[in-house]
């Protein structure tokens, strides 16, 4: 993840910001934790405040353009986390398990340091729920990795909750953008979506091609017509909690 991260991470800070909706979540799912590490923690948004937190983050590119305010970070792996047992109360990560080279032992790793884990992560089975991924990006389904059931067991998770993301969604990750499918014909918006780093560059260029016709030729519209009133939508992002 880290050598991912040192290549496009550079503008992440333009478009990943944190949304208000998820926080709150997160920071009920941590309950009454008062030490957390934050495995893959970028540009550390989502840490809770009123915490004692630390960052775990190996991209030097992505630790670089953490606020003064944030929580001091490490360079280490989740993998292989440098810590006694049961050193923090809680452990969390956003978005970053799918990225680690050994997601099952980054999972297990994030137990065996803290009494409770908070995952923010994706449920592939909605693949065929968002457009971008149904219609355009056919590489997407190599990319999808572990099903969110086995990625409850290797966390020993308690529970599972839906997040829906609302159509004005701040926090530009792959599915942020559903009901603003122009915004991923900015480069910049690609460039903070991991997808885009990791897919062909040929299939980056044909989808925004295609996209870029579709929706001057009202094709897009026409497919997707069911979204255009909604406020929000279930796209498989999920909490998995461990308690």
């Amino acid at each position: 993840m880290g050598e991912l991260y040192d290549r496009i991470g550079r503008t992440y800070t333009a478009t990943r910001r944190e949304d208000p909706r998820l926080a709150a979540a997160i920071d009920a799912a941590l309950g009454d934790a008062r030490t957390v590490v934050n495995i893959g923690a970028g540009t550390g948004t989502y840490e809770p405040a009123g915490r004692e937190v630390l960052a775990v983050e190996p991209a030097a590119v992505m630790r670089a353009q953490r606020p003064p305010h944030a929580a001091p970070a490490i360079a280490a792996r989740a993998e292989a986390l440098p810590f006694p047992d049961r050193s923090f109360d809680a452990a969390m990560a956003v978005l970053s398990d799918h990225h680690w080279d050994d997601r099952a032992g980054g999972l297990r790793e994030m137990r065996r340091v803290a009494e409770r884990a908070v995952v923010f992560t994706w449920d592939p089975a909605y693949v065929d729920a968002f457009w971008l991924t149904r219609d355009y990006l056919p590489g997407f389904r190599r990319l999808q990795g572990m099903d969110i059931e086995e990625i409850a067991e290797h966390l020993g998770a308690s529970r599972i909750e839906a997040v829906p993301l609302a159509a004005d969604w701040q926090d530009g990750f792959l599915m942020a953008y559903w009901r603003r499918p122009e915004a991923y014909l900015n480069a910049t918006v690609r460039a903070g979506i991991s997808v885009f780093g990791l897919l062909p560059k040929a299939e980056v260029r044909e989808f925004v091609e295609a996209l870029r016709r579709d929706l001057a030729s009202g094709a897009w519209a026409r497919r997707n017509a069911a979204l255009l009133h909604l406020d929000e939508l279930d796209l498989g992002f999920r909490l998995v909690i461990a308690e």
